[in-house]
């Protein structure tokens, strides 16, 4: 098979995960404090045997004995990375409704163990306990956070301190991790720490709450549908040299079968 075609098909596959992305992206346009992923290339070199071979021995002859070293870069998808950054605030007037301003998270226990996120959109069980849209107990410092029957005025300060009633019940667990580029999205805008790498959670810093607020998703449109129209092109294009390399052998196939017979 040509080295165009295998380049090509690389190029084509690369560009439909990064199409993939985009979609997913825009489908969370409007899920609270998602944050965007986005993609990542890198240049894979091609060396050649006459590459490693650098004595041309002038001594001998006039010109180079093997050709001079050249190095081809074929770009290859290396990774899907998340954006973290700051997304816009929407007031609520809830005050349930948190949004983190800064960098950190949220702790929520789910069934299947605790996670971090973002999302602040938070409830209140029958049991009166502090939950998030699925269910997902909110901790604090003491466990999960309990709001008393019969409150009539629940606050939260910028440090994440409950109170009910102007009574103190504790604070919201609020952490960070050293190394997001560790993290991994599990669903539910649910986060985890990748078991098998080296990040660790840190106490948060020039992190704040606010209450009454939500965080909304840090997707721009815009931006995300001219990067979709980019990425069909160039799957269009990686299409069409795959179809006319296949165009060629075709010919050269039939040609040279002709000559012979």
């Amino acid at each position: 098979m040509r080295d165009s075609i295998m380049n090509a098909m690389f190029g084509a596959m690369s560009n439909e995960i990064r199409l993939n992305q985009i979609a997913n992206n825009l489908a969370n346009v409007n899920t609270t404090a998602y944050k965007k992923d986005r993609v990542a290339f890198h240049d894979t070199f091609l060396r050649f045997a006459h590459d490693y071979m650098v004595d041309a021995r002038p001594s001998l002859r006039d010109k180079d004995l093997w050709p001079k070293a050249d190095l081809f870069a074929k770009p290859r998808l290396s990774d899907q990375k998340t954006d973290f950054s700051q997304g816009a605030l929407q007031t609520t007037g809830n005050p349930l409704d948190l949004a983190l301003v800064g960098e950190g998270f949220f702790r929520v226990r789910t069934p299947d163990g605790d996670y971090l996120t973002r999302n602040g959109s938070f409830q209140l069980s029958s049991e009166g306990t502090l939950i998030t849209e699925q269910g997902f107990e909110v901790l604090g410092t003491g466990g999960p956070v309990g709001i008393p029957p019969g409150t009539r005025n629940v606050s939260i300060d910028a440090a994440g301190q409950i109170r009910a009633d102007e009574q103190v019940l504790g604070a919201l667990e609020l952490v960070d991790v050293d190394d997001k580029r560790q993290l991994q999205k599990i669903g539910n805008n649910l986060y985890q720490i990748d078991p098998e790498g080296t990040a660790a959670e840190i106490p948060p810093e020039d992190l704040s709450v606010e209450q009454g607020f939500l965080e909304r998703a840090n997707v721009e449109v815009v931006t995300e549908m001219v990067d979709m129209i980019e990425t069909q092109r160039a799957h269009q294009m990686y299409s069409k040299m795959m179809q006319g390399t296949g165009e060629i052998d075709q010919k050269l196939i039939n040609t040279v079968g002709r000559t012979n017979a």
